[in-house]
């Protein structure tokens, strides 16, 4: 610990992060990697390495609890964080700040574009205040030219999610991506080490192009055996949330490896969801090694013809902090019950099953286009038997990003949903951070939802039960929780009593 305290104090006698960036880190470079080092380490140090910088206070490795500097290859922003960080840049070194290899920089407008549409915030007269977050950031847009996905020309929805646009269009195998928000990890999903930071080490790594963390340990997750239909990513996670060890801490400040050969049946889609929730697994992040997988993935998102090189991958003999092991095969739908992600418990053990007010589809951890495709198969199934959502019942399906969108304009799913009653909502965060369509209005209201967490007042004053997507569909059918072999048991039986 003896370099972290080196650092820290140092930073603080230079009166800051800033201060001490711009002392002692005006011109910044990764240190020589040297390949001939054999000792066994995980993806996570091999990243490390190819992008630590050394400072007079940090030893250039990557010692688990040492304090450090990475060079990062992408830094992005949203508008929560861009007005503070603007100002904080402006205080250090005056207008226009001389940011570093700005090309590398991203600006996304996610969380406020459907805040007009806020119940909490229409009610509460909030709208024109925070109205002014997006001003700010869309003045650090023009001002420095950054490369900026923002709202959509109609004035309701954005270009898409933060870290669902990193993962779709930018990371790439073995990059480090810092972003202001707890969600960043998302994009392990591609083998690329991604993390959140505050708003003043990201207005640090502006001026510097360096990231400081502190080093943390590697916990691996082994899923094991084959993975049933009707079983998703979200599904696994739940249940690795709801595992004594987790809910004990075991997980909290490590990187999160996924391993095993149920890692192999994911796709990358399915992968993000792992890797997007470790904030809620309390991680620093989530990482997959890149694979075959990987490779189809950029080459079909974005015509990426990428190689998987060959230290892509966690050593044998490499040292964890902790190892757990997920037999998959004998897993079925999970649920959350509504106060904390950590409450998970499978559906098939429910016996009394909640009411559904509101069924929520979307946000960075399901509004992907595997998400969709879910979606679209518990809803066709449905209209198929002449179903439709109950009266009583709310659905929202909300894409994660345009290019999500486009793909079920190209696939037909669009009029399926809108025949069985869904309400179609432009890419934002939305209801997830509470700013949207979807969000509860009243604590008597239930919602079962695909977003990543329901700690109270998350999305509205009601209860929120987090559930897969299928589940989510199934349940919005149903008018209450419930899977969809449920459901089709259900009519199943149905058609047997008429009969």
């Amino acid at each position: 610990m003896a370099s972290r305290d080196a650092l820290a104090a140092t930073i603080l006698r230079h009166g800051g992060l800033l201060a001490y960036g711009q002392a002692r880190m005006r011109q910044v470079s990764s240190l020589p990697h040297a390949d001939a080092d054999t000792t066994p380490r995980t993806l996570f140090e091999k990243i490390m390495a190819r992008h630590l910088i050394r400072t007079e206070e940090t030893d250039g490795t990557a010692r688990a609890g040492a304090g450090a500097f990475v060079r990062a290859d992408w830094r992005f922003i949203h508008e929560y964080y861009t007005g503070m960080c603007t100002h904080m840049l402006t205080q250090v070194v005056g207008h226009p700040a001389p940011l570093h290899e700005p090309d590398s920089i991203v600006a996304f407008e996610d969380h406020l574009s459907y805040v007009h549409r806020s119940p909490v915030h229409l009610a509460q007269g909030l709208v024109g205040s925070v109205r002014g977050l997006s001003d700010a950031h869309r003045a650090f847009v023009a001002d420095y030219g950054i490369r900026s996905h923002g709202v959509l020309p109609t004035g309701e929805g954005s270009e898409g999610i933060s870290h669902a646009v990193m993962a779709e269009s930018y990371a790439l195998p073995g990059q480090v991506v810092a972003g202001t928000d707890s969600h960043t990890p998302h994009s392990g999903a591609v083998g690329c080490v991604a993390f959140g930071v505050g708003t003043t080490d990201m207005a640090n790594a502006m001026l510097t192009g360096a990231v400081r963390l502190t080093v943390p340990e590697s916990l691996r997750v082994d899923l094991r055996g084959r993975i049933p239909a009707g079983v998703t990513a979200k599904d696994l996670v739940l249940h690795l949330l709801a595992l004594p060890r987790i809910r004990a801490g075991a997980g909290v400040g490590k990187v999160f490896e996924f391993t095993g050969e149920a890692i192999a049946q994911l796709s990358t889609d399915e992968r993000a969801t792992l890797t997007n929730m470790t904030a809620e697994l309390g991680g620093f992040t989530g990482l997959v090694a890149p694979d075959a997988e990987t490779v189809r993935f950029l080459q079909e998102r974005r015509g990426v013809s990428a190689q998987i090189e060959d230290w892509m991958h966690s050593d044998p003999g490499a040292h964890y902090a902790e190892h757990i092991e997920m037999d998959c095969a004998g897993m079925g739908p999970m649920v959350a019950a509504p106060g904390d992600p950590g409450n998970g418990l499978p559906l098939a053990d429910l016996a009394q099953r909640a009411r559904v007010d509101i069924a929520y589809g979307g946000s960075c951890t399901a509004g992907k286009r595997e998400d969709f495709d879910d979606y679209f198969e518990v809803l066709s199934w449905a209209d198929a038997q002449g179903l439709k959502v109950p009266e009583q019942v709310k659905l929202y399906l909300q894409f994660g990003t345009v290019a999500v969108r486009d793909y079920c304009e190209a696939q037909g799913y669009l009029p399926v949903f809108e025949r069985v009653g869904a309400e179609m909502l432009q890419p934002s965060c939305g209801a997830c951070a509470n700013c949207g369509p979807g969000s509860s209005t009243d604590a008597s209201q239930v919602t079962v939802s695909a977003i990543n967490r329901n700690f109270p007042g998350r999305s509205g004053p009601g209860q929120v039960w987090l559930a897969s997507p299928p589940t989510v569909a199934a349940s919005a059918i149903l008018g209450e929780l419930g899977s969809f072999a449920e459901l089709q048991a259900r009519v199943a039986a149905s058609h047997q009593v008429i009969a």
